[in-house]
């Protein structure tokens, strides 16, 4: 017997009733306090899981896709395909506390995103352009151009990830590949691919923290 069940709720009703009114038997007063009590361990139930959904450490199910998008707008952190509630709770904690407004923060959404870091060129930098004179240019090997006319901008090029693809399906084209036969041949949606993050997810994440009034340019490679 546990707090709130069937048959504890059905002990606390039946310690309520007037002593002396039924005797030690009294299976019809039973049968009716445990529908009563059935009824009442389903509210209970309701109650204790809705009281787990106000706090994400504890939301599960929908309720978490709920919590996402108080937080980041409907589209602003999907669930993945298939993600568990744990895996997309822990997203959800780190995206509310990120650091933003900051290169430093599109650096490490890019990495944790893709799992790769992005190559970031500020025109206006010198330790990405270079000075004459200074260190960190060779022309045509090191450093980029920079310009003092681009103001508040960024030149971004960020990397797909490293997927593992298909699990046991062969890439097209592959001399291995066979219909029904080992390292299979298949037609396959790109949903079905593992660690799949799309273009649109990386510049959903660069938006997500860059700086205000900022324009970054993007270009994304594999």
């Amino acid at each position: 017997m546990a707090t709130g069940d069937q048959a504890d709720i059905f002990a606390r009703l039946k310690a309520l009733m007037p002593r002396g009114w039924f005797g030690d038997n009294s299976p019809l007063l039973d049968a009716i306090l445990q529908g009563c009590a059935n009824a009442l361990a389903a509210v209970y139930l309701a109650y204790s899981y809705l009281l787990l959904q106000t706090r994400i450490q504890t939301s599960s199910d929908g309720w978490l896709d709920l919590s996402a998008a108080d937080h980041f707008g409907e589209q602003g952190l999907p669930r993945k395909v298939s993600e568990a509630d744990a895996s997309y709770r822990n997203r959800i904690l780190v995206n509310i506390i990120r650091e933003r407004g900051t290169r430093n923060a599109v650096t490490k959404v890019l990495t944790d995103l893709t799992g790769r870091a992005p190559t970031i060129v500020e025109p206006q930098r010198p330790s990405d352009t270079g000075a004459y004179g200074g260190p960190m240019i060779g022309y045509g090997s090191a450093g980029a151009y920079g310009s003092m006319s681009l103001n508040y901008q960024a030149f971004v090029t960020a990397y797909r990830p490293i997927g593992s693809g298909i699990p046991y399906v062969a890439g097209y084209g592959c001399s291995t590949g066979g219909y029904s036969q080992a390292s299979q041949a298949e037609y396959a949606p790109y949903a079905s691919m593992q660690n799949s993050v799309s273009d649109a997810d990386i510049y959903a994440a660069i938006d997500s923290v860059r700086p205000a009034g900022t324009i970054i340019w993007t270009r994304i490679t594999s």
